[in-house]
């Protein structure tokens, strides 16, 4: 393709591109450049772990076993949590986002910071059901490449998982029997 045609195709179809986010938005700010950047890198990181699979010619299980399900969601879970809402873990989001107030047991309330494609890396990272496609994936692909450390580190998510459950109970009990005193 000449560069005169290039440059009339790469016209036209940053064109679409205008035209379709803003028939799409409705007048609401969406980032769909950076969504379409958070698919492409997904895509790119999935592809990445189904080649290191690949290279290493082990068979892939004809299905997973229940226990490995139970144990990623579980996992997944946590980590997820951990990684999008937890007080400890907000200076990785802080540069894609805005402190609102506490949210919940040592997890906080955060928005996307507008702006040039942040505002969907901010809005990723602060949605514990976004980030559990990423730790799902990775945790997926850890079984198939290492099975056993990768099954240690979920275990302990999933105990991890456990305590926060009881610790969360414990609390509740314990202002039912204290009148919350």
């Amino acid at each position: 393709m000449g560069t005169a045609a290039g440059s009339r195709f790469t016209g036209r179809l940053e064109g679409l591109l205008r035209g379709t986010q803003r028939d799409y938005s409705a007048g609401h700010e969406r980032p769909l450049r950076g969504y379409l950047a958070a698919m492409a890198g997904f895509s790119a990181y999935t592809a990445a772990w189904a080649t290191a699979v690949r290279l290493r010619r082990r068979p892939l299980p004809d299905r997973p076993e229940p226990w490995d399900v139970v144990l990623t969601a579980v996992a997944t879970f946590r980590l997820s949590r951990l990684l999008s809402k937890a007080s400890v873990t907000s200076p990785l989001r802080a540069p894609f986002t805005r402190y609102v107030g506490p949210q919940g047991p040592a997890e906080l309330h955060e928005e996307a910071r507008p702006g040039d494609g942040g505002d969907a890396v901010g809005e990723l990272v602060t949605c514990p059901f976004c980030v559990s496609v990423w730790v799902a994936s990775t945790l997926t692909a850890g079984q198939l490449l290492w099975p056993r450390g990768t099954r240690t580190a979920m275990g302990a998510l999933t105990a991890l998982a456990g305590a926060d459950a009881l610790q969360l109970a414990y609390g509740a009990l314990t202002d039912k029997l204290t009148g919350g005193k």
